[in-house]
């Protein structure tokens, strides 16, 4: 190649690289030209469902483009966690994250095929109050009647939960460990989300439902479920005859809480990372956002992404100790 034809190639190579360069600028400028798709890992009409709900009906307002909800629905919420994982990072394709898939399944499942730590962290949402109920014709008025019937007939009370390794799980597992049963305290039966764990309750499936309040909350007003105890710090505003973890003796339990986040695939741009904390500030002061997440039975708790990273690494841990602790490994 002649010195010439060198010259050129190098020029168009750089004008090539110009233009491209210039196009990711102008993509990332023109951000977002599309509808955003929120990933939700368990049925319609349990926490995940709603939440997603919930912030995509905010989305036309602050990002000027629709919001679609898809329940891939599954593993626990694995499912839709690791189709995120795998997902372009270009902020089209985001996760709302739950507890239970980001923090106890990468504590309690060594095979899973993401860490807690493996997306980008955009904001946490909500927190969701934890409640332990049965049916209002059952022989367990208190949580000490709950806690004498556990020990006197260990491993047989049967429990419903949104699926294995989930916050259902995680409260009835540490109140065995508390009561030095070890994980076959009592028998867990999972489903595919949070409203069809309730509703086995409702049917008498089981004898017992721990959950966040939201899924519940209906139910208890109605005199159709009672709650036994509340792992907040203090009453529930909605139920507060409704006694606390610490007033009934068992304060550990005030670690297990929900909550919902919203997650990116790993690696996005920290433009896009500021942008979504910025979307998430303005949604948390906006009266109607506030108004259907505690009408849910949630409480709003918008973070920046460092404050939700911080916070979901304390929660991972507190189930890291816990499953340890009781040797419980999810297979």
């Amino acid at each position: 190649m002649s010195v010439v034809s060198r010259g050129w190639s190098a020029k168009y190579c750089l004008a090539g690289a110009v233009l491209c360069a210039g196009v990711a600028a102008n993509a990332a400028a023109q951000y977002p030209n599309k509808p955003i798709l929120v990933i939700a890992g368990f049925t319609a009409g349990g926490d995940a469902d709603l939440a997603a709900r919930n912030l995509t009906a905010m989305l036309p307002r602050y990002t000027g483009q629709n919001g679609v909800v898809l329940n891939k629905v599954g593993a626990s919420g694995a499912i839709a966690s690791e189709y995120v994982k795998r997902a372009t990072p270009d902020g089209y394709t985001l996760l709302l994250a739950r507890v239970g898939s980001q923090a106890t399944l990468p504590a309690l499942k060594p095979d899973l095929g993401y860490k807690w730590d493996d997306f980008t962290f955009l904001g946490m949402l909500e927190f969701n109050p934890y409640v332990c109920v049965v049916r209002a014709d059952s022989p367990y008025k208190t949580f000490g009647d709950l806690v004498e019937g556990i020990k006197k007939n260990p491993g047989r009370l049967k429990y419903s939960t949104a699926g294995v390794g989930t916050i259902h799980e995680m409260g009835p597992q540490m109140l065995f460990e508390i009561l030095k049963l070890g994980k076959d305290g009592g028998i867990q039966v999972p489903y595919k989300g949070g409203g069809d764990a309730t509703v086995a309750l409702m049917s008498g499936e089981v004898n017992l439902n721990c959950t966040n309040i939201g899924t519940a909350l209906a139910f208890i007003k109605s005199g159709q479920l009672r709650a036994l105890m509340t792992t907040t710090p203090e009453r529930y505003k909605e139920i507060p005859n409704v006694p606390t973890a610490k007033e009934v003796g068992y304060p550990q339990l005030e670690r297990i809480i929900g909550w919902s986040a919203l997650y990116g695939p790993p690696a996005m741009d920290k433009k896009l990372i500021a942008y979504w904390s910025d979307v998430l500030q303005k949604v948390a002061k906006d009266p109607q956002w506030v108004g259907v997440t505690e009408k849910m039975g949630s409480v709003p708790q918008v973070m920046s992404p460092a404050e939700t990273a911080r916070y979901v690494k304390e929660q991972f841990e507190t189930y890291d100790r816990l499953g340890k602790s009781i040797g419980l490994v999810l297979k």
